[in-house]
């Protein structure tokens, strides 16, 4: 794949999921607030952006300025999870904008195509199948493949530098797709090239430095295919 801005081939594409495949984000900021409203918890429900995607640090500290004891935030996270989990089965998780072109196109493009999540490996399954994509990936990494290889989540490279040895390509011949600040500076420091298409929080100007470009959707992304 030849894109305009981008020297090199591309051979393979490493995609984020949350935010960036599916509306999830959305979902998620929703379930925190119902689950905050449910539990009387009283934080303010634009704090809640501050957990998009947020590195470990940052949750441990959100978490350690609202909530009185580890089992409140144990019950809250789990009132979030739960309520995201049976949206996504009611079909309130969406493809954002452009994304099942996008897929289409790259396959019949013959591209080598993979995730690289930061979420649990039974809610990454779970997304894949309900929106009906699991089948054009050749593989994907979840929080499950941190833990096991002992690697550092994002904003850290491993997660991506796991993922590009396991496609087998080189470096140059891999593109990524975030959408959220930690995501970016993850791919970044693995020395891959990242398109930005932010979702709930527009781009820095430290992520405008640090990714290749930055697009509205993956429909502005596909128009600069030559």
């Amino acid at each position: 794949m030849r894109v305009a801005g981008i020297t090199t081939e591309i051979k393979g594409v490493i995609f984020d999921m949350d935010g960036l495949l599916v509306n999830s984000e959305k979902l998620y900021w929703d379930a925190n607030i119902q689950a905050s409203d449910e539990f009387n918890l009283g934080v303010p429900h634009d704090a809640y952006l501050k957990l998009t995607g947020a590195t470990v640090e940052d949750m441990q500290a959100f978490y350690h300025k609202y909530f009185k004891s580890v089992e409140d935030r144990d019950r809250f996270i789990k009132r979030t999870d739960d309520l995201v989990w049976e949206w996504t089965d009611q079909g309130k998780l969406k493809l954002q904008p452009g994304v099942q072109r996008a897929l289409d196109q790259f396959q019949n493009m013959g591209l080598e195509l993979a995730i690289a999540s930061s979420n649990y490996d039974d809610v990454v399954q779970h997304v894949l199948w309900a929106t009906g994509i699991r089948n054009y990936f050749s593989f994907y990494l979840s929080w499950k493949d941190v833990e096991k290889g002992h690697i550092k989540p994002k904003p850290a490279p491993d997660i991506y530098l796991a993922a590009s040895q396991k496609m087998g390509l080189a470096k140059d011949e891999l593109l990524v797709f975030e959408d959220s600040s930690t995501g970016v500076a993850a791919a970044h420091a693995a020395g891959l090239k990242v398109v930005m298409i932010p979702d709930l929080l527009p781009a820095t100007t430290i992520d405008k430095e640090k990714a290749t470009m930055v697009v509205a959707n993956f429909n502005e992304f596909l128009s600069k295919i030559k």
